[in-house]
């Protein structure tokens, strides 16, 4: 059975991953017969509530808060290494441009996390599958852009596509139920949230896009 790793930064579209779009991606590697391997990276990030959308003052760990969509079963992302995946996901929320690197700040002058960053290296160098959704695109262009100039999408936000572009990727535009495929890099991204209005709209761009990296691993 083929393993694809997710990558999640935490539980929430705030400050972690978009549940929903972490859900869509389980159930759809599922459904298409591989096994997920969920993982996080251990580390502090700032609390936002998801009914104001305003920062609390408090902080929480990605991997104790990703631990809630994994339903406990997940593994700290130092621990894992390309060698044990075929593929990896990673969902979007604003965690993914927050925590898992800083794009959400800086944008394409953007730090990554460096387990992260070590992750998406390995997987690069093997020709192995990646797979991002909605604003995590931005971190696939931040960590790889300038050594691979990957072909991306987060749909058709003129502001992140051009700070997309300043990482040395491209952005290429794409509708919501679409993903965009970077054959010579093995990147698979499709837009959802960044466009969807509802969860079936999501859906169906995130079932193409898991389905594209499950069957090119």
């Amino acid at each position: 059975m083929k393993k694809i790793g997710v990558v999640l930064s935490g539980c929430g579209v705030y400050d972690g991953s978009e549940i929903h779009e972490a859900v869509l991606t389980l159930l759809a590697i599922d459904r298409n017969g591989a096994e997920a391997v969920c993982m996080a990276p251990s580390m502090e990030f700032r609390e936002v509530n998801h009914l104001t959308s305003q920062e609390t003052g408090a902080t929480r760990n990605a991997l104790v808060e990703a631990a809630r969509i994994a339903r406990g079963k997940i593994r700290d992302v130092k621990d894992v290494s390309a060698v044990e995946l075929d593929a990896v996901i990673f969902p979007g929320g604003y965690g993914a441009a927050k925590n898992l690197c800083t794009f959400a700040e800086k944008g394409a002058a953007a730090t990554i996390n460096p387990e992260v960053a070590r992750l998406i290296r390995e997987m690069a160098v093997a020709k192995k599958p990646i797979g991002a959704i909605c604003i995590a695109p931005a971190l696939i262009a931040a960590t790889l852009g300038r050594d691979y100039k990957p072909k991306v999408t987060i749909g058709t936000d003129a502001g992140t596509a051009a700070a997309i572009t300043e990482t040395g990727s491209e952005h290429v535009s794409c509708p919501v139920a679409e993903f965009v495929v970077d054959r010579e890099n093995k990147i698979v991204t499709t837009p959802a949230y960044m466009l969807a209005n509802r969860i079936s709209e999501a859906a169906e761009g995130i079932e193409k896009a898991v389905k594209a990296v499950v069957e090119m691993a």
